[in-house]
């Protein structure tokens, strides 16, 4: 009998564990991101809070207040002050470019500086991680005293941190492996025996086919098969005078091995042809746009 290979099944204890072992990875990447994040925007208000602080002494105010930083949209704060000042739009720029250059994630923004009355934009600059692509004008020119707002919105950014970035890599290698360990393996079928006495031996018109020998008998001449020949055969000798598509075939013969063909099956298909014409009565024959039959005249 010709008996396809079977792949060892990795044993459920295996497969559980790596489960587990992805589940937890997950969680904690999650942890991680989320912990890390909130630690980096409680920082950042503390800058900005610390940028209003130090404007305000520029202007000669030490000691009015700076009130709460208010996160307006997902990207963007303002900072908002007690009492009017004037300020210097350079010391702003610097002062600014100073302390968020400790915020990893402040690479790229907008600072927009409003009249409290009717919020028009008093003064405004960009700065990028790119210095070309910087946009500050008018540096030399002192804003009068009024009430101010300073408005900054930060360039969506990745917040993955190097420390999530080895984790998220960690749990993309766990989730290639889980891949290929857990993905489902079609079983390829066992050819069954055609006859329980002569177990893997096939009679084809006055041919005996045997499956397991690789051998066509006829008249005591006795003609060696190949593997791949045998295996094609032994496809059609379990449906003769059936058509067998062509996909079918080449799927079950070379795609499971990890092997696509093309003209490889025309070529064993002609072999066999060859190999049978000892018996006339038998015969490959080509169902055109299908793919093949074993005919066997009676």
């Amino acid at each position: 009998m010709l008996v396809r290979r079977n792949f060892p099944l990795i044993k459920h204890k295996y497969i559980g564990g790596l489960i587990i072992l992805l589940f937890i990875s997950i969680i904690c990447v999650a942890f991680s991101m989320t912990g890390s994040d909130n630690f980096d925007f409680a920082r950042r208000e503390i800058l900005l809070r610390r940028i209003g602080h130090e404007i305000l002494l520029q202007s000669g105010d030490s000691t009015s207040r700076v009130l709460p930083v208010k996160k307006i949209a997902g990207n963007e704060y303002q900072i908002s002050f007690e009492s009017a000042f004037t300020f210097q739009p350079e010391f702003l720029v610097n002062t600014t470019q100073r302390l968020l250059a400790q915020d990893p994630l402040a690479s790229d923004y907008i600072v927009n500086v409003l009249n409290c009355a009717n919020a028009s934009v008093a003064y405004g600059f960009a700065i990028s991680k790119n210095k070309k692509d910087d946009i500050v004008a008018c540096k030399g020119r002192r804003q009068p005293i009024a009430c101010y707002m300073i408005n900054i919105k930060f360039k969506p950014a990745g917040i993955i941190t190097a420390k999530n970035g080895y984790l998220l890599g960690g749990l993309l290698v766990l989730a290639f492996v889980g891949f290929i360990f857990l993905r489902p393996v079609k079983p390829r079928k066992d050819l069954p025996e055609p006859d329980s006495e002569h177990t893997g031996i096939f009679t084809l018109g006055s041919m005996s086919f045997d499956a397991e020998t690789r051998k066509l008998m006829i008249n005591g001449k006795t003609i060696d098969l190949t593997r791949t020949e045998t295996r094609v055969l032994s496809i059609f000798a379990l449906s003769p005078n059936e058509t067998i598509e062509r996909s079918r075939l080449q799927k079950e013969i070379w795609e499971d091995e990890g092997v696509i063909v093309g003209r490889s099956l025309d070529m064993f298909i002609s072999k066999l042809r060859k190999k049978l014409e000892l018996d006339p009565n038998i015969n490959i024959v080509v169902i055109r746009g299908k793919g093949y039959k074993l005919e066997i005249s009676s």
